[in-house]
């Protein structure tokens, strides 16, 4: 089991198993929400414990992000279509034992930042 939180601890939740897709997004809408790149995983909703009420945000006309309304913390993204839910991998805590698997959206990268960990990147 995966746990984690927002910095203020009004939002907690537990990755209860099928975690998949640990990826690092370069897309422009990581970039600005999270301040530079967004590393997450995902897992079927039913999976994913929430406690605490998330402020959901649209950002797209097909997903939206959740984020603590007190300290503004980053902590999940929702596709409209998709069961499946992201959840933020820098949010966890202490040791997770979980190794990255690639890198997405690279195509929208910063120019300030290279991608030398060797992983597999894709364009979208």
């Amino acid at each position: 089991m995966l746990k984690g939180s927002c910095n203020c601890r009004s939002i907690t939740f537990e990755v209860r198993a099928n975690w998949q897709g640990l990826s690092v997004c370069h897309c422009g809408q990581c970039r600005k929400q999270s301040g530079h790149l967004w590393a997450s995983g995902y897992a079927p909703v039913g999976d994913i414990e929430v406690t605490g009420a998330p402020t959901w945000y649209r950002s797209s006309d097909i997903a939206q992000r959740g984020f603590c309304p007190t300290c503004g913390c980053f902590l999940f993204w929702k596709h409209d279509a998709e069961d499946t839910m992201s959840f933020a991998l820098g949010a966890l805590d202490g040791p997770t034992g979980l190794t990255l698997e690639k890198h997405i959206f690279v195509a929208h990268k910063g120019d300030y930042y290279d991608i030398a960990d060797g992983l597999p990147q894709h364009e979208h």
